[in-house]
This record gives C-alpha cells, structure tokens and sequence, in this order.
C-alpha cells in the first residue's frame, strides 16, 4: 500500500458512543407527525373496529390529527373475501401464498373505511404507505410451551405462530417502500395459555427481526397485547426513548364485559401508540426509502436459476458512471481513503469480475479495523449540477446482506467539501444478485458531525460521491460491495450514454483536492470542538 499522507484540517474531536449500539447508524427518537399526509390501511376484525371507533378509542381520529389518511379492511373486504381471515394462521395467506400479489395489490389501493371513525383530511391520492395488521383475542389462545423455536406450518401455537412470521418477512422486505406494523393480538381474561401469548408477544418485539437478520426498517411490531395486561404495563415513548415494560400479569386488565378491550384499554393504547408510530415512519423514511429491483447476476450460467424473474430498465441515461469509459470527466477517477494508523486495508477500482452490466464494475473490497471507517469515492475538481435528478440510482453487489454503509454526497466547494449521507445496509438478494437502489434528495441528509446536521442537500452544488463503511467498536468489519451503473434517477432522455458534463463550475482559482470530507462513522455520534488535533488520512 502506497502511503500518501494528507494534512486535512485540525479541529478536536470528542467521540461518543453507546457501547451497546446495535445499529449501524443513530437511532433518535422523533415522535412528530409526518410533514406531509402519508396513507394508511388498518386489517382488523372487531377488537381494531373498538380501537378505531370515535368516542371508544379514538384511534382513527388521532391518526387524522396526525397526519395520517386512514383506510381499513374489515370483514368481507377482497378478493376472496380475504377480509374475514384474519387470525395469525392466516396471515401467510395474506403476505407469502400465490395470490399474495393480488391481495397486496387491493390492500395497497383500499381508501375507504369500514368502522365508524373521523377521517378529517381528504385522500392525498397514490398508494397506503403503512399497513397495519392486527389478529383478535382468540388468537392469545396459543398451544404449546413458552420457549418452542419456529415450526414447520402455520397453527395456533407458539411455533406455528413463529412460523408464520417468519415467514411473511420476506415479503416485507420485497416491499421497502412500504411500512408493515404488527399489531400483536389483545389477551384473554382465561389464563390457560396466557403464559405462552405473554412469551410469544414478547418474541415478535424483541426477537423476531433480530433472529431473522432483518436489515430494514419498514416492519415494527405495537404490542397491543402488553398494553391491556396493566395499568403498569407500556410499550411507548417515554423521556425520548422506547419504554417497552411487560407486565406480571399476562390477562386483560381492561374487560368490557367480555374479552374485548375496553374504552378505557382502548384509548391507553392509543395514547402509547401515535407517538410510537410516528417514530417508525421517520426511522423507515430516514433509513429504508430504498426501491429494490433483484436481478440476475450478469454472470451467472444460462442454466442456473435467477434471483428473481422481475425485470428492470437500464437504459443508458444520466450517467455518471459505468466503470468502463475511464474516469469521469473533472475527476481523477475512484479513491479510497481510511482512518491514518489502523490495520485497515481497501481495494477501491474498476474491476471486470462482476458487472450488473457490461464488462466491470467498481469493486470495494475492505478490511476495516474496529471504530474506523473507509470510503470509495469520486470527487470533482469543479461543481456538478444534479438537480436534474431526483436523487440518484445505482446497481449494488456484495458478498453478504445487511452489511452497515452509507452513501455520501459532498456539497460545498472542492476546497471545501461539506458531507451529506444516507445510512443503509447491503439489501436482501445483493448477496446473490444484483439489486438496483434508488435514493431522493431528500432522504440524503447533512452528517451528524457538521454544522447545522440533517439541513437537506443542494443537488446544483455537488463536488463529489462515495460509499463508505464505518464499524461499531471493538467490531472489525470485512467484505466486498460492488456498484454498477450510476446515474442520476427520475429523468430519461434517450440515447445519453456519456459521462455527466461539468455543467457549473467555481472561479479557476479555488483550490484542489482530492480529499473527501470526514466520511460517516454511523453508529458513533461525533461532537466536534475545534481547536488543534490533526486528521491524517492515507490514500490507497
């Protein structure tokens, strides 16, 4: 390795960071509406008809309160009556059988309502962005032990019920444009089985996604169940954090006369649940507003079986590069950079190993070292003017999925680059597949170290783009991602196959770099007070 040592600027740096972090990038809590009214679809029988209904629990008027455009399915509702099949056997019906295209397609379209609640805005139009699903009571009535592992069909017991969440999540991640909310099903005042809706409710918050490696962020689980066990019993908001307490008690506490919740349970659940749900939708916004297209890889034999039969257009538009012309023009082609005196190593080049299309594509292989990061990246000697664009769109390749990275623009002069960056995860089906990512302006936010962090990015100033790899501590990371074909997304004049051109530029005498901004160190929150520490960087 070539050592090429850069004197960037000297500021000190003071690092904080949850040393239990889990998450590739900083989790905070924002309970506020959605800005704009985002669609929503409840599945329910009469339990969520209770829970929607104004003057019983409110529910449905709180969502229009907050932004939200409610639609729900009730009995009857669907092709094949789908509507009236809602206990937790069934959902595999709904989310993972053969006619699962036709009843998302329905239920991704639904905007009228079958229970008796406020609905003060008017239809947005477009498609439910959020889907809420909700079994009754009787489905707290799960045979078998506490601790049974997932089974091997669809049933009324703890593994038949795992079994079935298990398997709709693939589902949900063909869908991350979607938000899927589990509602878990309220208890039962009998205490036969209550031990086992306790274990298994508990399982769906805390275990379900964590067990299955799930890499987004589009399925969150309300455990409506916990709530109706006790007064103490919360699974909510509470001094900027997630409070998820289970109660001793595993039966409803609030009976209207039978096992239906009552008002008062009902509007608890309420109360927990808005600023709950608006957390979700901003944590999938900020983190999951990815379109993922899987794809065969270009490599693989004619006789061997595709990731996917679904197609995807790749005309030759807006690009910015496609790892075959050379290096894009005003650049010096791509770069990688890591953190100075850390046992990382990176491989940032064209390579014809593997292509989506054509005959190379930018491999990124990297050897990180704990609390570190690398970067691979392009940076232009004069501004580029994007804003033609929606956002930008790529193809991503890699040796695993769910590996933590981020996408960073740079704004600002060359002279100067300021970091704007989208935190991700290597999706499902890039490890054996091509995925195409798509990602807007506005989910491409200031980084969390810079001044004024999360202000949007300036698409007409951008002076260069890179993926980066950043690692929790004391956890060394490895693999490899691969990109092809990069462009600019949401525009589509034929036949512009050519490199973007350098369409503004800044006075001739700024000065050049090739040094990228601090690149993201995702799950580290970085509080920067200058004065005098030196960054050193090393070039590969």
């Amino acid at each position: 390795m070539n050592k090429n040592p850069l004197l960037w600027f000297s500021i000190v740096v003071f690092i904080t960071v949850m040393s239990s972090a889990t998450s590739p990038w900083p989790q905070s809590v924002d309970t506020t509406p959605p800005e704009q009214p985002v669609k929503l679809v409840f599945i329910h029988h009469s339990t969520g008809e209770n829970w929607l209904t104004d003057g019983y629990g409110d529910l449905g008027m709180r969502l229009a309160e907050n932004n939200y455009f409610v639609s729900d399915t009730n009995y009857g509702w669907g092709p094949e009556a789908i509507g009236d099949r809602t206990d937790i056997p069934n959902w595999t019906e709904w989310f993972a059988s053969d006619n699962t295209p036709v009843y998302l397609s329905a239920l991704f379209q639904e905007n009228e309502q079958h229970a008796n609640y406020t609905r003060s805005r008017t239809d947005p139009g477009g498609e439910n962005s959020i889907i809420l699903f909700k079994s009754c009571f009787p489905n707290s009535e799960l045979t078998g032990s506490p601790n049974d592992p997932p089974g091997e069909y669809e049933d009324l017991s703890v593994s038949g019920a795992k079994y079935v969440y298990n398997t709709i999540l693939p589902t949900f991640a063909a869908h991350p444009d979607k938000l899927f909310i589990v509602i878990t099903a309220p208890p039962l005042s009998d205490n036969t089985y209550a031990e086992n809706a306790r274990a298994f409710n508990t399982w769906l918050v805390n275990d379900w996604l964590h067990e299955n490696n799930y890499p987004l962020h589009n399925v969150a689980v309300f455990d409506f169940y916990n709530i109706l066990t006790s007064p103490d019993a919360h699974h909510q908001i509470s001094n900027g954090k997630i409070e998820y307490n289970p109660a001793a008690n595993n039966t409803l506490y609030y009976p209207s006369g039978d096992d239906h919740p009552s008002i008062e349970g009902s509007r608890k659940a309420t109360e927990e649940f808005i600023p709950l749900l608006n957390h979700f939708y901003h944590l999938w916004q900020a983190t999951s507003p990815i379109e993922a297209v899987p794809v065969p890889l270009s490599s693989t034999p004619a006789d061997s079986q595709p990731v996917s039969q679904a197609t995807v257009s790749t005309g030759s538009t807006n690009l910015i590069d496609n790892f075959e012309a050379g290096p894009p023009a005003g650049t010096s082609g791509w770069e990688g950079y890591f953190q100075d005196h850390t046992d990382t190593s990176i491989i940032c080049e064209a390579n014809p190993a593997s292509a989506q299309e054509g005959s190379s594509s930018l491999q990124f292989e990297f050897d990180v070292s704990a609390d570190s990061w690398a970067t691979c990246g392009i940076y232009f000697d004069s501004n580029q003017n994007w804003s033609t664009g929606t956002g930008v769109r790529f193809f991503i390749h890699a040796n695993q999925a769910a590996i933590p990275f981020d996408v960073d623009v740079y704004g600002g002069s060359p002279a100067e680059r300021t970091t704007y960056v989208f935190h991700s995860q290597t999706p499902p089906g890039s490890d054996s597949g091509w995925i195409q990512i798509e990602i807007p302006w506005a989910s491409i936010l200031r980084a969390e170290w810079e001044e004024n962090p999360g202000t949007p990015l300036d698409p007409s100033q951008i002076s260069g783009f890179s993926i980066g790899i950043a690692t929790p501590i004391q956890e060394r990371l490895q693999g490899t991602i691969r990109l092809d074909d990069l462009r600019l997304a949401g525009i589509n004049p034929a036949g512009n196959d050519n490199p973007l051109p350098q369409l503004s530029s800044t006075s001739d005498d700024q000065a050049k770099t090739q040094l990228p901004n601090l690149p993201c160190i995702g799950s580290l929150l970085f509080v920067i007070l200058v004065n005098g520490l030196l960054w050193v960087f090393r070039r590969k």
